[in-house]
């Protein structure tokens, strides 16, 4: 954080002279520093203690004719740092990632992405059947595929012609 010196309105470091105000350059020069104190919170996980830092893995859930798909962002993942449970109607999605990398605080520039453990649980939206339900890991993408019930499944009636 920076402090500046105050000066009043027509005066600058080099002795009196007559600036014309431009009151859109104040207000760029206070979206600036807002864009700095939000940068600084925001934008630098690493910069947060790692007691803090909490992270969840961006998912998508879907329904088609016959399953609720389920996808899960958690690139830099190996499957077998991934763990899925379903109970309840309740799906649990548990992890951890590792950075792989001893980077020093003082050394680093920028530290965007997030690690260590996560858990993230989804209430289903309709009955599935919890003993057909399949997973698949590729391109940093978990594709969870649980099968409807069969009381849930649409059916078609065909209507007959007397």
């Amino acid at each position: 954080m920076a402090i500046l010196r105050w000066r009043p309105l027509g005066q600058s470091s080099w002795g009196r002279s007559m600036d014309r105000w431009e009151p859109f350059r104040e207000l760029s020069d206070i979206q600036a520093e807002m864009n700095r104190l939000f940068d600084g919170v925001f934008a630098r996980p690493m910069a947060m203690p790692e007691t803090e830092r909490v992270w969840a893995p961006a998912v998508d859930m879907y329904e088609t004719k016959d399953e609720l798909v389920v996808t899960a962002e958690l690139a830099g993942m190996s499957e077998k740092d991934i763990k899925l449970a379903l109970a309840d109607n309740v799906l649990a999605l548990r992890g951890e990632r590792f950075s792989g990398q001893d980077v020093k605080p003082e050394e680093a520039h920028r530290g965007e992405r997030w690690y260590g453990k996560f858990e993230r649980t989804l209430t289903l939206p309709i009955p599935v059947q919890a003993d057909k339900v399949t997973a698949a890991y590729r391109d940093g993408v978990l594709t969870v595929k649980l099968p409807k019930v069969e009381e849930v499944k649409p059916k078609e009636i065909e209507i007959a012609v007397a």
